[in-house]
């Protein structure tokens, strides 16, 4: 029924290609906190370097050494496996913890600082995350990935969610569906990931649509736009000059819809180009409202501050910050045809 289409390129299909992740070190993430501990406070904040493990396989090696809970483990958001993360968790503080974390002993975790603060770090308190990328093997013309590069740093790419949303092969979508459909009973996180990836397809068809059109980072009569660096979203009157205006400027976004049952929602021409595409999978906006999803919306277009690059030749180094809820392997897919380099 879903299958994990190849999304359209906005600037067409590589003709470049290379290899990621060949060790930890080729992919390092860091996240850019929203709030700095105060010093004070019942709660425990941990500066985490991680390689080659999961956010919640840590939580739950750091609840274990601090003597809590895992559900009082905190982190802002889910970081890759593969690779090397820093990141930020909090746990509560008990007698001994500080000691006991000194002598954590977890594996592929080093704790690099800690700071007393007043409240349990809550997911999504994040600025966003900066990337440093190593491409290995690359084999393609260094002029056409530096012009790509030229024009992803000065007007951005589609905002798809990348595949590991999707889970493996993709079949979130579908078996989510299947099970939330006979209303098996379902862990709550595992709810949270089948109505995500349900969501995100959904989104990313809108997203394909107009990058096919070609106005997936231009404003449409009635679209709902979003204020850089803000989830706040306005209706656009395209009669407005002022709007495309900001619009190039990379101020405001056109946003795509994250399907549910209220929201805001677009007018006009925006509403009818979005609705002629849910109008394919009534069975998936039935079910996510059905679970009392609620709507919200998602910037189309994906802006990578601070784009940088070294390309020689045989290897490309990316360095630039996402804003939360973005994924760099959208950001590689518009540069070069990529793979993952094989694990042992």
């Amino acid at each position: 029924m879903a299958e994990i289409p190849e999304w359209p390129f906005s600037l067409g299909v590589p003709a470049a290609s290379g290899v990621i992740r060949s060790c930890p070190e080729d992919f390092v993430v860091e996240e850019i906190p929203k709030v700095d501990p105060a010093g004070e406070g019942e709660h425990l904040w941990l500066w985490v370097e991680k390689r080659s493990t999961n956010t919640d396989w840590v939580a739950r090696q750091l609840a274990r050494v601090a003597g809590c809970a895992v559900r009082d483990v905190g982190f802002a958001g889910l970081k890759d496996r593969h690779a090397i993360t820093l990141q930020w968790f909090s746990v509560p503080i008990r007698e001994n913890t500080s000691e006991n974390l000194e002598d954590a002993g977890i594996e592929g975790v080093t704790i690099l600082a800690s700071h007393k603060h007043h409240r349990k770090l809550k997911r999504g308190t994040l600025k966003g995350n900066r990337f440093r990328l190593k491409i290995r093997n690359f084999d393609g013309d260094p002029g056409e990935t530096e012009r790509r590069l030229q024009i992803i740093r000065s007007d951005g790419i589609p905002n798809y969610f990348g595949p590991q949303r999707f889970g493996h092969a993709g079949r979130n979508v579908q078996r989510g569906y299947d099970l939330l459909k006979r209303r098996a009973r379902l862990q709550r996180n595992k709810r949270s990931i089948y109505l995500s990836a349900i969501r995100s397809y959904l989104f990313n068809q809108v997203l394909a649509a107009r990058v096919r059109q070609g106005n997936w980072n231009s404003m449409m009569d009635g679209d709902l736009a979003m204020l850089e660096g803000s989830q706040s979203v306005f209706v656009c009157d395209i009669s407005n000059p002022d709007i495309e205006d900001r619009c190039r400027r990379l101020d405001i976004h056109p946003t795509g819809p994250l399907p549910g049952e209220a929201g805001a929602r677009p007018e006009g021409q925006a509403a009818e180009l979005e609705q002629s595409v849910l109008d394919n999978w009534p069975e998936l906006t039935d079910i996510l409202r059905e679970q009392r999803v609620q709507a919200s919306r998602r910037s189309l277009r994906l802006h990578p501050a601070g784009l940088e690059w070294k390309l020689d030749a045989s290897e490309l180094d990316l360095t630039f910050v996402l804003s939360p809820g973005s994924y760099a392997t959208t950001v590689l897919r518009e540069i070069l045809m990529f793979r993952e380099a094989e694990r042992a």
